[in-house]
C-alpha cells in the first residue's frame, strides 16, 4: 500500500537535525566570531585606561613623553579593534553564504513539496525567511549579542574603581534590560500579526494578478484591488502600532543610556569633591558605563529585525518539520510501461475529501487507454494519481511493479511524459521548454515538436526554437502553447505517457497530429492514457475508462465498453432517460454523448 509521508509525530525532530547539522557547520566561525568579540570588548578598556593615565599621571607629572607612549598604545588599541571587527564582519557575511548554501536546496525543495500538496501558497516565503536568517546572522543585531555577555566585566571594573559606581552603573544596565523586555512584550504580538496579514496580502496579490485578462474584461479590478487592500490596510497597520511602540521604547533607551552616561560623570565628580575617587577614575567609568550600556541599546534598537529573523525560523523549522528530506532509493531499471492499479483511493492535498475511491485497473505497455466521464467526475486527479503527484491515501499504483509516488522523480522523469490539463510553460526558449530544462539535445526537440505537429510554427517565431517565452509563453496562443506541452511531454521517448485534454484547444489539423503521434507511441509500444472529452480520440484507443462520481463505471475494450453504454442508456425508460446516440451522433455531438455517459453511468440516486 502506497501511503503519502506523514509529518514526524516530532515536527521538530528532523527538521533539527538538519538545522543543527548547518548551524554545526559554522559553529567554528561563529567561535571566531566570539573570540574576536572578546578581545574587541577587552581592547575597549583602552580609552578608559588611557584617560585615567592622562588625568592622573601626565596631568599631575606634566611628563610629555609619558603622554605620547599612551597616545601611541591607544591608537594602536583602535588600529587592532577596527581590524578585529572588519574580520568579524567578514566572516559573518562567509557563515550566512555557508548556511544559506547548506539550506537553499532543502527549503526550494520544501516550498515545492508544500505547494503541491496545498496548491495557491506562498511559495516564494520560504525563500525569503532564509534569506531574513542569513541577514539577522550578518547584521548589527547578532553583534551586539556577541558584545552584551561582557557587561559585567565592565561592570567589575567600575566595582573596582568604586563600589558606589559600580551599583549606580549595575542599576542602569538593569534599566535598559526591563525596556528590552517590555520591548519584545508589547512589540512582538503585532509583529506577529502584521507579519501574518503581510503573506496573506502577498499571496492575495499574487494570485488574484495572475487572471489579469479576467480581471480586466469583467470590471473586476476595484473589487479584486478593495479585497487585496483590506490585508494591506491591515498590515500597515499592525506595523505602524509595533514601530510606534519601537520608536518610543528605543526613544527611551537611548535618553536612558546617555542620561546615566551623564549623571555618572556627575556622580563620579561628587565622589571626587568628597575625595573618594580621582579625576581620571571619573572619566573612565563614565566611558566604560557608556561602552558597556551600548550593545543594549544596539539590541533594542534593532529588535525588530531579531523578532523578523526568529519568526523566519520558526517558520523554515515548521516547513522542514513538515516536510522531510526525500530520502534515497536504489536506482531502478527503466519502466517498460506496465501499470498496475490496485484498490487506490485519493484525497484533495490538505483535506479529507475523498476524490477517487477504490479504483483498479491495469494497462499493459503498448495499450492506449481514453478517460472519460462526465465533469468533476476525477479525471484530472486520476492524471496527477497514475504519474505520482499525488499519493494514494489507500491501494497503490505501481510502473512495472515500482510504486510511482515514491520513485525518485529525477530517475523516473525521462521516462515518463505527462501533459497536464492547463499547461504550464516556464521562462525560458521554447527549446529549453521542450528539453525540460535540462541539456537540450536539439535533434530530440525537433523531433518531439514534430511529433507535436509544432516545427514549423516553430520556425516561423522571432528567432525559431531560441525564442524566449516569457513567464508562461504568454506570446503565444493557446494552440501554440498546447502543442508545445505535448511536445515537452513526448520529449526523450517516454514509456509512459498521460496526457490530460491534449487536444481541447487544437483545430483538426493539430487533432490530426495528435492522432498520429499517439498511433507512433502505440507502435513503439509506449503505454499512454488520454484522458479526453472528444470522442473523435476514441478511435485511436484501445480500451475506455469511465469514470462517474469517483468511481471506476466501466473499463474494458472500446467496443464492449461503447456496446454497453448503449445497451445501459437504451434500457432506460424514455422518461427518465434519452435513448442511446447513434455513433455518427456521438462523433460528431460529444457534448451530448458526454451528457449521456453522465445520466447512463451516475448512480440512480443522483439520477
Amino acid at each position: 500500500m502506497s501511503q503519502p509521508p506523514a509529518p514526524s509525530a516530532s515536527p521538530d525532530r528532523s527538521d533539527r537535525s538538519e538545522l543543527r547539522q548547518a548551524l554545526d557547520a559554522v559553529r567554528s566561525s561563529l567561535l571566531t566570531v566570539g573570540i574576536f568579540s572578546g578581545f574587541v570588548n577587552l581592547l575597549m578598556l583602552a580609552p578608559a585606561l588611557y584617560m585615567l593615565q592622562v588625568y592622573d599621571r601626565v596631568l599631575g607629572s606634566r611628563n610629555e613623553t609619558t603622554l605620547f607612549v599612551l597616545s601611541g598604545l591607544v591608537i594602536g588599541a583602535y588600529l587592532l579593534v577596527a581590524a578585529l571587527e572588519a574580520v568579524r564582519g567578514w566572516v559573518l557575511v562567509r557563515v550566512g553564504a555557508r548556511l544559506d548554501a547548506r539550506l537553499n536546496a532543502r527549503v526550494f525543495t520544501a516550498a515545492f513539496e508544500r505547494n503541491l500538496r496545498r496548491p495557491g501558497s506562498n511559495t516564494a516565503q520560504p525563500i525569503h525567511d532564509l534569506n531574513t536568517v542569513r541577514q539577522t546572522l550578518t547584521g548589527t543585531a547578532l553583534l551586539a549579542a556577541f558584545d552584551a555577555p561582557w557587561l559585567p566585566v565592565f561592570l567589575v571594573v567600575i566595582f573596582l574603581m568604586a563600589p558606589a559606581l559600580g551599583w549606580f552603573a549595575a542599576g542602569g544596565g538593569l534599566l535598559l534590560l526591563v525596556l528590552a523586555v517590555v520591548n519584545e512584550r508589547v512589540s512582538k504580538p503585532k509583529l506577529d500579526e502584521a507579519q501574518k496579514f503581510s503573506q496573506q496580502s502577498h499571496q492575495a496579490l499574487t494570485n488574484n494578478l495572475r487572471n489579469a485578462e479576467v480581471i480586466e474584461a469583467m470590471g473586476m479590478l476595484p473589487n479584486i484591488r478593495n479585497r487585496w487592500y483590506d490585508l494591506h490596510r491591515q498590515q500597515i497597520q499592525s506595523q505602524a502600532q509595533a514601530n510606534d511602540l519601537a520608536v518610543v521604547l528605543n526613544g527611551a533607551t537611548k535618553f536612558a543610556r546617555i542620561a546615566l552616561q551623564s549623571l555618572m560623570l556627575g556622580f563620579g565628580a561628587l565622589l571626587v569633591l568628597d575625595g573618594k575617587l580621582t579625576a581620571g577614575m571619573m572619566i573612565a567609568a563614565s566611558i566604560l558605563v557608556g561602552r558597556a550600556l551600548a550593545p543594549v541599546e544596539l539590541l533594542v534598537a534593532n529588535w525588530k529585525q531579531i523578532v523578523t529573523g526568529r519568526q523566519a525560523h520558526a517558520r523554515l523549522r515548521e516547513l522542514l518539520g513538515a516536510h522531510p528530506q526525500r530520502r534515497e532509493s536504489m536506482s531502478l531499471p527503466a519502466p517498460r510501461g506496465h501499470l498496475t492499479v490496485e484498490a487506490a483511493s485519493t484525497v484533495a492535498p490538505g483535506t479529507r475529501r475523498m476524490i477517487l475511491r477504490n479504483l483498479s485497473f491495469s494497462i499493459s505497455p503498448g495499450e492506449v487507454v481514453a478517460v472519460i466521464g462526465p465533469s468533476a467526475s476525477g479525471k484530472s486527479t486520476l492524471a496527477r494519481l497514475l504519474v505520482g503527484v499525488w499519493p494514494a491515501v489507500t491501494g497503490s499504483v505501481r510502473l512495472d511493479g515500482a510504486s510511482v509516488y515514491d520513485w525518485d522523480k529525477a530517475e523516473l522523469g525521462p521516462h515518463l511524459g505527462y501533459m497536464p490539463q492547463d499547461i504550464e510553460l516556464f521562462d525560458g526558449t521554447v527549446a529549453e521548454n521542450i528539453a525540460r530544462f535540462g541539456e537540450v539535445d536539439a535533434e530530440k526537440v525537433v523531433e518531439a515538436a514534430r511529433r507535436a505537429d509544432m516545427h514549423e510554427q516553430i520556425l516561423r517565431l522571432p528567432m525559431g526554437y531560441d525564442t524566449p517565452l516569457g513567464t508562461d509563453g504568454s506570446n503565444l496562443s493557446g494552440g501554440q502553447r498546447q502543442r508545445i506541452g505535448l511536445a515537452r511531454a513526448l520529449y526523450g521517448d517516454p514509456s509512459f505517457i498521460v496526457l490530460d485534454e491534449p487536444n481541447s484547444n487544437l483545430d483538426e489539423t493539430g487533432q490530426k497530429a495528435l492522432l498520429d503521434a499517439v498511433g507512433a507511441l502505440k507502435a513503439a509500444g509506449k503505454t499512454v492514457v488520454l484522458i479526453t472529452h472528444r470522442m473523435s480520440t476514441l478511435a485511436a484507443v484501445d480500451k475506455i475508462l469511465v469514470l462517474a462520481d469517483g468511481a471506476l463505471a466501466a473499463y474494458g475494450p472500446r467496443d464492449e465498453v461503447v456496446k454497453a453504454m448503449k445497451e445501459k442508456g437504451g434500457g432506460a425508460p424514455a422518461a427518465r432517460r434519452p435513448a442511446a446516440p447513434t455513433a455518427a451522433a456521438v462523433e460528431n455531438h460529444w457534448p451530448r454523448a458526454t451528457s449521456y455517459c453522465e445520466r447512463a453511468w451516475v448512480p440512480s440516486k443522483r439520477t
